[in-house]
C-alpha cells in the first residue's frame, strides 16, 4: 500500500467501523456470492464532508483507499479465503448528477451520476486483473496488478531481454461488460436526438441491468485514445469517452421528473375538485382539432390509464394500459391526434409504420463493437416507451410479420426475444395509440374494418377502442370547421408578425394549460389507484349481461369478456380525472358510453342491424361466416356428384338458402384467395383443397 494512501485508509476504516459494521459482517458471511458493500454518499458526507467532497474530485484514489479499508476490517471468513470486496458509493449530491448530453471534458476522472435508459448490452468478457508474466529465457516470473493506465512490461528485469510473455492460466481475470445508454425519452422533447454514452461494468455488476431499463449509474468518466478504422474518427486529438460504473440503481419511476412545486400541487388539487374537471381535461386534448369529442375522451383516458400492478389469483398480470386505434379517411386529423398525444404524454415515442420494423418496435439482436463482433440486445420503441405511450402512425403499412411482434406487447406488456442464441424477456407496459388509412382511399361505412384495412383481426381485437374518423360532408359542420381552422391561422399569423390583434378573433386556448395538464397526468398516474365500487361494478355487469342476452336471442356475440376488462380500465381512468381512488357510477357510465359508441360505429352487422363482435375478432360477422360455411357445404355436396363443380351450379344452390349471386361470388372469392379452401382447376369451376393429415 502506498504511503500517501495510509491516512485515507485510516479515515475510511473509522467511517466503516462507526457506520457500516453490521453490513460488513453480513457481507463477510455471504462472501464471495455477494462481493460489494453499497455505501450511501450522504452517510459519508455526515461523517466527514471534506472526505466526501474529495471522493467526488479524486474517486480513483478514494475508492482504492476505501476498498483497502474494507480488507482491513475484522471479519469472519472461511480459512484460506481472501476478502476483497468493492466499495460502491451511490446517492450522490445533485451537484454530481448530470444529463447524458452534458457529460463532457470538465468531468473527466470525476465521480458522477447519470440517469439514463439502457439501449443495448454486450456479452460478458474476461478482463485481466492480475497478470502473471514469465520470461522465456531465464524463467523469471512476475505478478502485476493491472490498474488504470497500467502497461505490461516486455523486458525481463533479470536478463534484460525482451522475452516476457503472459501466462493466462496463472493470471487472474474478472468479468467486463460494455453497454450503451441514452438520454431518457422524456428529456428529448422537441425532436432532438437522444444523446448516447458507452458504459463499462465489472465483476458483480455484470448483467445487473438489461436493454429498455431505466437506471441511475454512478461512475467515473474515462477517456480513451481515438481508434482509426472503418466508421471511426482518425483525428489524433479527439478522444472517445465512457463511464466506468461503480454502482447501478434501478429507477422504478416511469414518468418524467416533473418539478411539482407547492403551488403546482395546489393547482392540481384545486382542478381535481372542479365539478367540470372531466370536461376540461377532454377539451384540453388537441384543442386545435375541431370536433371528434369521443376520440378526445378516449385519448384523455388513455393518457391516465387504469389501476396499475393488479394481479389475478394465479399471479397473472392484469394490464392497465389502454390501446386506441383511429381508422378513417386521409386528412381527417389522425396524425395530429397522435402528435399531440406524443407531446402531452410524460413518456412517449412516435414511430411511423412506413419506416419501422418488428425489431425496431420490440427488440433486436445485432453484432456490435461493444462485444467486438459479439451479439448485443437492442431495445425497440415499445420497450423504450415502457410505462408511457407509443404513437404508431400508418399502422396498416407495417408488414404482417413485423406486426405479429406486437401481439405479446399489447396483451401481456412484455417482449420475449429468442435471437442469435439470446433468450430474454423485456418489460413493455406501453399504451399504444395507432392510426390507419383505408386501402381503398376512403372509409366505407358499408364495408367491415377487416375488409378495408390490412390489419389482422387478432391485432384489431386487442384494441380497447376503435374509432372510425370519417370526413362527412355537412354544410353547417363544414362552416364551423373552416372558421375554426381559419381563425387559428389568422391569430397565429398575427402573433408571428408581432402585430396587435384588432380583428376581434379570439385565440383558441385549452381549458387546462398543456404544462399543467402534463403534471396533472403524471400526478394522477403516480399517486391515484382507483378501485371499483359496488355501484360501478353492478353497472358494468348489467351492461354486459344485457348485451349478451340480446345477442343470444339474435344469434350473435355482441361483446366478450375482453370488453369487460376494457370497461374496467376506462372506468378507472375516468376516476383518475378527479384524482379519486373510487370508481363511481358516473365513471362506469362514461366507459359504457364510449364502448357503446365504438361497438355501434365499427361492429354493427349491416345486413341484420345488430352488434356483432366477430366483425373485429374474426374479420366478418357471424351471419357472413354462416353463409361461408353454407357455400362450402354446397361445394362439398356437389363434388360428390361431379369431378369439378361448376360455379353456376353453386350459385343456383346458394339461392335456395337466400344467398344472392353477388354474396355467393364474394364468398367464393374469399374461399379461393383468403382461406384457400377452394382452388380453380379451370375458369368457371372450383374444387375443394385436400389437405394432408399427418
Amino acid at each position: 500500500m502506498a504511503l500517501d494512501l495510509a491516512p485515507l485508509v485510516e479515515k475510511y476504516e473509522t467511517f466503516f467501523s462507526t457506520t457500516y459494521t453490521e453490513q460488513i459482517n453480513e457481507l463477510s458471511e455471504s462472501y464471495p456470492e455477494k462481493r460489494s458493500l453499497e455505501v450511501n454518499y450522504s452517510d459519508l458526507d455526515k461523517f466527514d464532508y471534506q472526505l466526501a467532497d474529495d471522493l467526488l474530485r479524486d474517486p480513483d484514489k478514494h475508492l482504492k483507499a476505501a476498498e483497502e479499508a474494507l480488507k482491513n476490517m475484522p471479519t469472519v471468513l472461511m480459512q484460506g479465503q481472501s476478502f476483497e470486496p468493492h466499495a460502491r458509493f451511490w446517492n450522490l449530491p445533485p451537484t454530481a448528477e448530470t444529463l447524458v448530453q452534458d457529460v463532457g471534458a470538465e468531468q473527466i476522472g470525476k465521480l458522477i451520476a447519470v440517469d439514463c435508459m439502457v439501449t443495448k448490452r454486450g456479452e460478458r468478457r474476461p478482463k485481466v486483473k492480475i497478470a502473471f508474466l514469465r520470461c522465456k529465457l531465464c524463467d523469471s516470473t512476475y505478478k502485476i496488478v493491472l490498474e488504470k493506465d497500467t502497461e505490461l512490461p516486455t523486458v525481463c528485469d533479470s536478463c534484460k531481454r525482451r522475452a516476457l510473455t503472459q501466462v493466462e492460466e496463472e493470471s487472474k481475470f474478472t468479468d467486463l461488460q460494455k453497454a450503451e445508454t441514452q438520454e431518457p425519452l422524456e428529456r428529448t422533447r422537441g425532436g432532438a436526438t437522444a444523446s448516447r454514452i458507452e458504459v463499462w461494468v465489472e465483476d458483480d455488476l455484470v448483467n445487473s441491468f438489461f436493454p429498455g431499463q431505466r437506471v441511475m449509474l454512478t461512475g467515473i468518466l474515462r477517456i480513451r485514445p481515438p481508434q482509426a478504422g472503418k466508421g471511426k474518427s482518425s483525428q489524433g486529438n479527439v478522444y472517445g469517452k465512457y463511464i466506468e460504473v461503480i454502482h447501478v440503481a434501478k429507477v422504478e419511476k416511469e414518468f418524467e421528473e416533473v418539478d411539482i412545486s407547492k403551488q403546482d400541487r395546489q393547482k392540481i388539487l384545486e382542478l381535481s375538485k372542479d365539478p367540470k374537471v372531466y370536461d376540461k381535461l377532454v377539451q384540453s386534448v388537441a384543442p386545435s382539432i375541431y370536433g371528434h369529442d369521443e376520440v378526445k375522451q378516449a385519448l384523455a383516458l388513455q393518457l391516465l390509464g387504469g389501476t396499475p400492478d393488479k394481479e389475478t389469483v394465479d399471479r397473472g398480470k392484469i394490464r392497465d394500459e389502454i390501446h386506441v386505434l383511429l381508422i378513417g379517411d386521409p386528412g381527417a386529423a389522425k396524425t395530429r391526434f397522435l402528435q399531440y398525444a406524443n407531446r402531452l404524454a410524460p413518456k412517449s415515442v412516435y414511430v411511423s409504420g412506413k419506416s419501422v420494423s418488428g425489431a425496431g418496435l420490440t427488440a433486436a439482436a445485432e453484432r456490435d463493437e461493444l462485444s467486438e463482433g459479439g451479439w448485443t440486445l437492442k431495445a425497440g420503441a415499445l420497450v423504450l416507451a415502457s410505462g408511457g405511450l407509443a404513437s404508431v402512425d400508418e399502422f396498416d403499412k407495417i408488414s404482417e410479420e413485423d406486426r405479429a411482434a406486437m401481439h405479446e406487447v399489447m396483451e401481456s406488456g412484455s417482449v420475449s426475444v429468442a435471437k442469435a442464441g439470446i433468450v430474454a424477456k423485456f418489460r413493455a407496459n406501453t399504451s399504444i395509440l395507432a392510426a390507419a388509412n383505408p386501402k381503398y382511399g376512403r372509409f366505407d361505412p358499408n364495408m367491415y374494418p377487416a375488409q378495408q384495412f390490412d390489419i389482422p383481426p387478432t391485432i384489431l381485437s386487442r384494441f380497447d377502442l376503435i374509432f372510425p374518423i370519417r370526413d362527412v360532408m355537412d354544410e353547417e359542420k363544414d362552416k364551423k370547421l373552416a372558421d375554426h381552422i381559419l381563425n387559428q391561422h389568422w391569430v397565429a399569423g398575427i402573433k408571428s408578425a408581432k402585430e396587435d390583434n384588432d380583428t376581434g378573433v379570439e385565440e383558441v386556448k385549452p381549458a387546462v394549460d398543456m404544462d399543467l395538464l402534463r403534471k396533472y397526468v403524471a400526478y394522477a398516474k403516480r399517486y391515484v389507484s382507483p378501485v371499483l365500487t359496488a355501484e360501478a361494478n353492478d353497472k358494468i355487469k348489467e351492461y354486459y349481461v344485457e348485451l349478451r342476452k340480446v345477442g343470444a336471442q339474435a344469434g350473435s356475440t355482441p361483446i366478450t369478456p375482453r370488453q369487460i376488462e376494457g370497461l374496467i380500465r376506462l372506468s378507472e381512468a375516468s376516476a383518475k380525472t378527479r384524482l379519486s381512488n373510487r370508481v363511481e357510477l358516473v365513471d362506469a357510465a362514461r366507459a359504457i358510453n364510449l364502448m357503446d359508441f365504438v361497438l355501434k360505429s365499427t361492429m354493427m352487422d349491416k345486413s341484420l342491424g345488430r352488434i356483432d363482435i366477430d366483425i373485429i375478432t374474426t374479420g366478418a360477422p357471424k351471419s357472413k361466416m354462416d353463409k361461408l360455411k353454407t357455400v362450402l357445404d354446397i361445394v362439398r355436396d356437389l363434388e360428390k356428384k361431379y369431378d369439378m363443380v361448376k360455379v353456376d351450379s353453386v350459385l343456383e344452390e346458394a339461392d335456395k338458402y337466400d344467398i344472392s349471386d353477388r354474396e355467393c361470388r364474394e364468398i367464393l372469392g374469399d374461399l379461393l384467395r383468403k382461406t384457400s379452401d377452394l382452388y380453380e382447376p379451370r375458369h368457371g369451376y372450383v374444387k375443394l383443397v385436400r389437405r394432408k393429415v399427418e
